[in-house]
């Protein structure tokens, strides 16, 4: 069975477009083992802020990944579906496209500061129709501006569209322990090395190397954010033991992983939402409410 996250604003099952304010807020949280949401899209721009979990968001050019303490952005009109397992506390904001437009025009992970976090957090608690020209809707501005600012994280895994490299693709996200080498998977796609690592470059941006790393940064965040060891990921990403992959983790990110998943669980401490409501954004299926309770405040 297919679970959802669980929005706590009963007002978000009407249309949210009809909501005459530049930005309308809602938490989300699931409990559930797993949980989806199939491919849809919205109007406005979306942000989607991790608290507890992480979030897999895919989408045509790619497959980002958004942990704690980061922040997916989508742009209005980009078709995306997402998805996660265990534990999952969200803040979702709805951004007008004319409200929007010093954030970037493309997908994107957020680093969020603790003032963003602060900002993300009081907004949740407005009510949709905050007064704009009060101290609410000054409040607002002052995070779009600092959205606008936030640095970009690099956990976006770019999907080729050539249909050669996108078996390659797919045959690594399916076995990412695999050790194959760069003309090893020439031969097997069908394509000479020189030719594969000039497309590579061409429709990614990256080399096979890097593409891998970053594969296996974003499979490694997922499994690490749900309490695995480190040894037990390493291993089944084809590392010999869990010091190459610590090695390869730190290169990649700056910093190893135990202080990377640290630093951003311990920045963000979630602040509670209450009610039971499951609720799909517009753009979205709906889906039946359990209760009639919304998010204090809203």
């Amino acid at each position: 069975m297919k679970h959802r996250l669980e929005l706590h604003d009963p007002l978000l099952a009407k249309d949210v477009d009809a909501v005459p304010r530049a930005v309308v807020a809602a938490g989300a949280s699931s409990d559930a083992e797993r949980w989806e949401h199939a491919q849809h899209q919205h109007r406005r721009g979306q942000l989607m802020y991790t608290l507890r979990g992480v979030i897999h968001c895919d989408i045509e050019e790619g497959i980002w990944i958004v942990p704690p303490q980061c922040a997916l952005w989508i742009p209005g009109g980009i078709s995306h579906a997402a998805r996660g397992s265990g534990e999952a506390q969200v803040y979702c904001l709805l951004i007008e496209p004319g409200a929007a437009n010093a954030l970037p025009h493309h997908c994107c992970t957020l680093s969020v500061s603790a003032l963003l976090h602060e900002l993300i957090g009081k907004t949740v608690s407005f009510p949709q129709l905050y007064e704009i020209d009060g101290p609410q809707g000054r409040l607002l501005s002052t995070l779009l501006d600092e959205l606008a600012q936030a640095p970009i994280e690099a956990l976006h895994l770019p999907m080729p569209r050539d249909p050669r490299l996108k078996r390659l693709a797919n045959s690594l996200l399916a076995d990412p322990s695999d050790k194959a080498t760069l003309d090893k998977w020439a031969v097997r796609i069908g394509m000479s090395e020189r030719s594969m690592t000039r497309l590579l470059q061409e429709e990614i941006g990256l080399s096979f190397g890097r593409w891998r790393r970053q594969l296996h940064v974003i499979l490694s965040l997922q499994r690490l954010a749900r309490g695995e060891s480190v040894q037990a990921v390493a291993l089944d990403l084809g590392y010999e033991n869990a010091s190459g992959f610590i090695t390869m983790f730190r290169k990649a990110v700056g910093k190893p992983p135990a202080r990377y998943l640290a630093d951003r669980i311990g920045a963000s401490a979630p602040i509670p939402l209450d009610g039971q409501a499951t609720i799909a954004f517009a753009g979205e299926d709906p889906v039946q409410r359990s209760g009639d309770s919304r998010h204090t405040g809203s």
